[in-house]
């Protein structure tokens, strides 16, 4: 478990107004003599956030001026950690308990919370011996489906017994944090889609339904769901944007907004919130989703919004990076490339009439080029004309006989220039973001980028696609995309 002292990026806890401080005593019967760490959760981290010392009989007490955060923290040992429990609102208390097995001799003074909390987990427990001879019944592979019967039968009613339990406490202690933990965790059962007028089932209901109730049980604006054992919170937004919107930047910008309108009520959540998206699309799998990033460093920290936590220096860096991809996003007009060829002529992108072109960066010695290049090669060849289309290889390297050599070796017959060697004021790098070699960009007979970063194996498959958009396009005029 990786202990760390200092949050990453400044995400240092926000302090409330009006705090009253904390004091938690613990007895533990078993510890000798030695240093206990306070620690607790965020996000995918945890962090240590005091230090005590048990002198007597494991006796010892965290105590502080300031009130802790709330969430699920635990104690350490050395380097491991010995058992987690809550803190809420109440956060003057007592645990008690003997460590040979602490979960069965727990005992909570003055904190109604752990004392849910801790029955709660022995609850589980118990229901958890119960179901083991049933689990592994089921998991036995050479048992078929009816004598696993009797088992599964068994197994969920000790399911809904655990289900039951645990909505009964919600509904008795909604305030409680360990019921707001209980009830984030619970699934939103969407009803039966109806039927619409001409008698067909509404296959969008429950997709709609889902997306909206989403939230139901869990609230964005409640900083403790930031420190659970698991990473909850995030793993909702990461749900919420993947599976229930269209990986389209307007769309998933619009559901982030939705999100940000919840969590914006406390400045802890609004910012883990903020933050999250933007890691999310940095570098997003999907292409065309790193629109997401730059449209987020213009909405939430150019504006300022992000100030009352975000370092200069931070900001600094998401600037320099959403300006290197702004100009190459898909859906912008490629700016013009004009550069030497192995001829020392100049050749410009924009001279080139084909329905496509693949800017095709490389470096003569970057060995993923070497291994990417004759798949090109191979495509270009098979498919050039097919899909009407040409290549334009950008050699970064500043030597003409190293691009040359290239050409050579690779057996290739298709516009290439060197980088360096450039008729216009900017460097390449600078209109077509490339960081990395090699880098592919697909530009239309209008110069309009519409798609990026694709490995060579994925073109034919791009371009088939399209073809396939624009004809569906052609035949639905006036309808949109």
């Amino acid at each position: 478990m990786r202990l760390l002292i200092v949050l990453l990026l400044g995400f240092s806890s926000l302090q409330v107004v009006g705090q009253t401080g904390y004091a938690i005593d613990f007895k533990i019967k078993g510890w000798n003599d030695t240093t206990v760490f306070l620690g607790h959760y965020y996000g995918e981290q945890t962090y240590l956030k005091d230090t005590a010392r048990s002198t007597v009989a494991g006796a010892f007490k965290f105590d502080n001026a300031q009130s802790l955060p709330q969430g699920v923290y635990f104690l350490v040992l050395g380097k491991s950690k010995i058992f987690d429990f809550v803190v809420g609102s109440n956060q003057k208390f007592t645990i008690e308990g003997n460590s040979e097995d602490f979960i069965k001799t727990v005992t909570v003074k003055g904190d109604e919370d752990n004392r849910l909390f801790f029955e709660n987990m022995r609850f589980n427990m118990e229901r958890g011996k119960e179901a083991e001879p049933f689990i592994k019944i089921l998991k036995d592979s050479s048992l078929a489906e009816d004598q696993k019967k009797s088992a599964r039968e068994s197994f969920t009613k000790i399911n809904e017994q655990v289900v039951k339990y645990q909505n009964e406490l919600v509904e008795k202690n909604p305030t409680s944090l360990t019921a707001r933990l209980l009830k984030a965790t619970q699934p939103i059962e969407a009803p039966a889609p109806p039927k619409k007028a001409d008698g067909t089932i509404d296959s969008t209901f429950q997709l709609l339904y889902y997306r909206e109730h989403f939230f139901d049980k869990f609230d964005l604006a409640d900083d403790a769901l930031l420190r659970l054992p698991r990473p909850i919170y995030q793993e909702k937004i990461k749900e919420y944007l993947n599976k229930l919107y269209a990986p389209v930047p307007d769309t998933i910008m619009l559901a982030i907004d939705k999100m940000v309108a919840k969590a914006r009520k406390n400045p802890e959540t609004y910012k883990y919130l903020v933050w999250n998206c933007v890691f999310m699309y940095q570098n997003p799998e999907i292409m065309g989703l790193d629109e997401v990033y730059v449209r987020l460093y213009d909405k939430y920290f150019a504006s300022g919004e992000m100030n009352f936590w975000v370092s200069d220096k931070i900001k600094q860096n998401l600037k320099d990076y959403a300006e290197k991809l702004r100009p190459s996003l898909v859906g912008k007009i490629g700016a013009n490339l004009i550069m030497q060829d192995q001829n020392l002529q100049p050749r410009s992108i924009y001279d080139i009439k084909n329905k496509y072109t693949i800017l095709w960066i490389f470096d003569p010695d970057c060995g993923h080029c070497r291994e990417e290049t004759p798949k090109l090669v191979e495509f270009y060849n098979k498919s050039r004309t097919k899909f009407d289309l040409e290549v334009y290889a950008v050699s970064s390297d500043t030597s003409i006989q190293k691009m040359k050599d290239f050409i050579k070796e690779m057996k290739t017959t298709w516009i290439s220039v060197n980088g360096p060697r450039s008729y216009i004021p900017q460097h390449y790098s600078k209109l077509y973001h490339s960081d990395t070699t090699p880098s592919l960009y697909i530009l239309d007979n209008k110069h309009k980028i519409i798609g990026k970063k694709l490995p060579v194996k994925q073109l034919e498959d791009f371009f088939i696609k399209h073809e396939k958009f624009i004809q569906a396009k052609k035949a639905a005029p006036g309808k949109g995309t």
